[in-house]
């Protein structure tokens, strides 16, 4: 079975998936096994692509229009391709850079292949460069590693925070003085800790 999945950053009906979408019904996807979110795909909280990925089984296909609609960058592409692997699932690209991936296909696994293996390389070179900063202040007398942002009295004003739907989130980050992406490491929409933030606060999961 193939089923889709779409997705535009803004969800204030500036941007439209019409275009994936027709693309997606092109490629034989019924509506009703579409799924979309409105989010930027830096955001760990969305929720089409969660029910997505819990409607594949083994033996589907997921359907996407181009690279950049599933993975948050290149790493977390291949990581999330690889879990569909491991449960038996393909994934097919329609357009851009990625338009000869197919999984499900030899050649398509090749490309795929290939984009793995940058993804690796690009994680080998960030290790070696963090090892060389570190030791080169190591070096000069200063202690490896950045001042963590996010401290625990932060995190439990968060928790507080994002609790209250009035809360925006941008002006949150601003007021704590962390990234969004850090936000959400830390904290889910509701407030509930995530696993970096039971490690922060030193608590085991109920």
């Amino acid at each position: 079975m193939l089923i889709g999945y779409m997705r535009v950053s803004k969800a204030d009906g500036s941007q439209v998936t019409d275009l994936q979408r027709d693309a997606l019904a092109q490629a034989g996807i019924e509506g009703e096994r579409l799924y979309e979110d409105h989010a930027s795909g830096k955001r760990d909280d969305r929720p089409g692509l969660d029910a997505c990925l819990k409607a594949l089984r083994e033996g589907d296909t997921l359907v996407i229009y181009k690279l950049d609609r599933l993975g948050r960058d290149l790493r977390h592409l291949v990581n999330t391709v690889h879990e569909l692997t491991a449960r038996g699932i393909g994934l097919k690209v329609l357009a851009g850079q990625g338009a000869n991936i197919d999984t499900t296909t030899a050649n398509g696994r090749l490309v795929f292949g290939i984009f793995a293996a940058l993804a690796e390389f690009e994680r080998e070179l960030i290790v070696e460069r963090t090892k060389a900063g570190l030791a080169s202040a190591r070096a000069r007398g200063r202690k490896g590693g950045r001042k963590p942002k996010m401290t625990p009295a932060k995190l439990r004003l968060a928790q507080a925070a994002m609790g209250q739907p009035e809360t925006k989130v941008s002006a949150l980050c601003v007021e704590l003085g962390v990234t969004r992406q850090t936000l959400y490491r830390h904290v889910d929409a509701k407030g509930q800790l995530r696993p970096d933030g039971i490690k922060l606060l030193g608590r085991q999961p109920s």
